[in-house]
């Protein structure tokens, strides 16, 4: 102990820079802090000094804080109030840290940077403790003081201000200290954030447009104005922006890469991905962009080229490699391999990943007919309601799946004795009543989990299409459907049962136009067998029989669409 403690005296007295009468001779390296006071190395303030650093060596940082606070307040020392600053944020203490960032302005005057920490903490805290007049006091004389760093301060106003809760304020705040410096571009960048804070985009895109007049090509606001875009949902005008400054400066990787990930947001996986082997042409080894090639060439289907790149992400050290280990695992599934899936899957230690594994390769033991195996990987104990319940809907489409609907929707009862009110698990259990054809069942859990959520979409849909179906009350199966249109228009499956009741209540010119757009939004092998059976019955066989054909090369083991192709004689 005596050891250490003399270590730590010699670093203060070097710190402290004292001469041989205890009086500092050498100024601190931040010269922004000017000429220091000449500080006498006391017992005193060495007993605090050593209390301080224990304290945080041993993880008590607030009582470190504390002392350091204590010590900033007797000597008046900038070193010592920006230590005891850091230290206090750190604990986060924001009250302290704002009491020591406080005493390093006073001390340390001309020091941007304590002026700059102190108005950041000025946002700190409580709202009704925030001090926005003091805010912008201490940055406006951070701007008028800012000694060739204009541009750096005025693009840090956005960081210094983040604590502050009220977006309209601060928008107001960065309007009065930018008006001054309107003619330097990064002003109208933080004007630009800032509107960007409250959701105005128009004013946000303003504010970057006229950065750029200021200076023509400026990348920070090229991409600031792209991300603005996207965030508006204008993908096409971004692309038109990336696509015009790249080839203004080519050879500008990040310009590159934003149009690379630009392509992704608005769903262009194929330029996207020769977007991205462009990029990895230039940094073969590079694993963010290996791992973005894979993802994208399983986006389109394409399993070899995504296994190569996954495989090379990995070996090139990718921050995430059990996510890249269950991308792996999920293609050796996908093509039959069970076994060399689920050593992929067991190679997974991530906490947050490993319940996916699990529930993978349990998916692969059933598609080889391993039911038991399957179910007995779901069945242990998690101590987490959450996973158990995943494992649970896992294990229930397992079984049926694998044409065991009751035992499935044994499970499904048990577990509702648990959870009587879970409209999840009640929504399932109706989907297996009603491949029991246990109408009576499927109903009553239908029209519970309305009673509980009357807005569910999918169970408004799955009542009126069931309804329907069997030709059963087709006024209120329409009206069902109808409701659950109105909630979810741009779904097909609800789309397809519009169509369907409609077919049903005699509108076959009604049905067609509702099954066409489904059948144009997803190519489902249900949809088809509707869409083709309403073209039929309109005599228009031959694209009928092409609706079948298609949909049967697509899903040849589909028992509603052979079923149908039958009973019309199509095939």
């Amino acid at each position: 102990m005596k050891t250490q403690l003399a270590r730590l005296a010699r670093s203060l007295c070097l710190a402290f820079a004292l001469g041989a009468g205890g009086v500092a001779t050498a100024a601190s390296g931040d010269a922004a802090e000017g000429s220091l006071p000449a500080q006498e190395l006391t017992p005193r303030t060495l007993y605090h000094f050593l209390l301080a650093e224990i304290a945080g060596a041993r993880g008590q940082i607030g009582l470190s804080a504390q002392l350091y606070l204590d010590l900033a307040r007797s000597t008046r020392d900038p070193r010592i109030a920006r230590r005891a600053t850091e230290i206090a944020m750190y604990s986060r203490n924001l009250v302290m840290a704002r009491g020591a960032a406080e005493i390093w302005t006073e001390v340390a005057p001309d020091s941007e940077e304590a002026r700059r920490v102190l108005a950041g903490l000025s946002g700190a805290g409580r709202a009704e403790d925030i001090n926005l007049e003091a805010i912008q006091f201490q940055l406006a004389r951070v701007l008028a003081q800012s000694n060739g760093r204009l541009a750096q301060n005025l693009l840090g106003l956005g960081h210094a201000l983040a604590r502050v809760p009220d977006k309209q304020a601060v928008r107001g705040i960065v309007a009065r200290l930018t008006e001054p410096y309107l003619e330097v571009p990064e002003a109208h960048i933080a004007r630009a954030q800032a509107a960007q804070a409250v959701e105005d985009r128009m004013g946000a895109l303003a504010a970057v447009d006229r950065a750029l007049e200021l200076r023509t090509g400026w990348e920070p606001a090229v991409l600031l104005k792209v991300q603005i875009l996207q965030q508006a949902g204008a993908h096409t005008e971004a692309l038109r922006v990336l696509e015009s400054e790249s080839a203004r400066a080519p050879a500008s990787r990040s310009l590159r890469l934003a149009k690379a990930r630009a392509l992704v947001s608005a769903q262009r996986f194929a330029e996207a991905r020769a977007a991205f082997k462009q990029l990895l042409d230039a940094s073969p080894q590079d694993p963010e962009l290996l791992y973005a090639v894979g993802l994208l060439s399983m986006q389109l289907e394409e399993p070899a080229p995504a296994e190569l790149h996954f495989a090379r992400a990995l070996a090139a050290g990718h921050p995430q490699p059990d996510l890249i280990r269950l991308h792996l695992g999920q293609i050796a599934a996908d093509r039959g391999e069970g076994e060399n899936a689920r050593k992929w899957f067991s190679e997974i230690e991530s906490e947050g990943l490993r319940p996916e594994a699990e529930i993978r390769s349990a998916q692969s033991l059933a598609s080889e007919g391993r039911i038991d195996e399957a179910r007995a990987l779901l069945q242990g104990e998690t101590g987490d309601p959450d996973l158990a319940r995943r494992y649970l809907l896992t294990e229930t489409q397992i079984l049926r799946d694998a044409e065991r609907p009751a035992e499935a929707l044994a499970l499904l009862d048990a577990a509702l004795l648990e959870t009587p009110e879970d409209t999840g698990l009640l929504y399932e259990a109706a989907m297996l009543a009603e491949r029991l054809d246990r109408m009576d069942l499927l109903e009553s859990r239908l029209r519970r989990v309305l009673e509980l959520q009357p807005d569910h979409a999918h169970a408004l849909n799955a009542l009126g299409y069931s309804l329907a179906d069997r030709g059963l009350r087709l006024e209120e199966a329409e009206e069902l459907i109808a409701r659950a249109h109105a909630l979810l228009p741009e779904d097909p499956f609800i789309l397809d049962s519009l169509g369907w009741v409609r077919f049903r209540r005699g509108d076959q010119a009604g049905a067609l136009e509702h099954l066409e757009r489904a059948y144009g939004m997803r190519k489902d092998a249900e949809i088809a067998a509707h869409l083709g059976e309403v073209l039929w019955s309109l005599g228009r066989r031959d694209e009928a029989r092409r609706i079948f054909a298609e949909a049967l090369a697509a899903h040849p083991e589909n028992r509603l669409l052979t079923d149908t192709g039958r009973r019309l004689g199509i095939q």
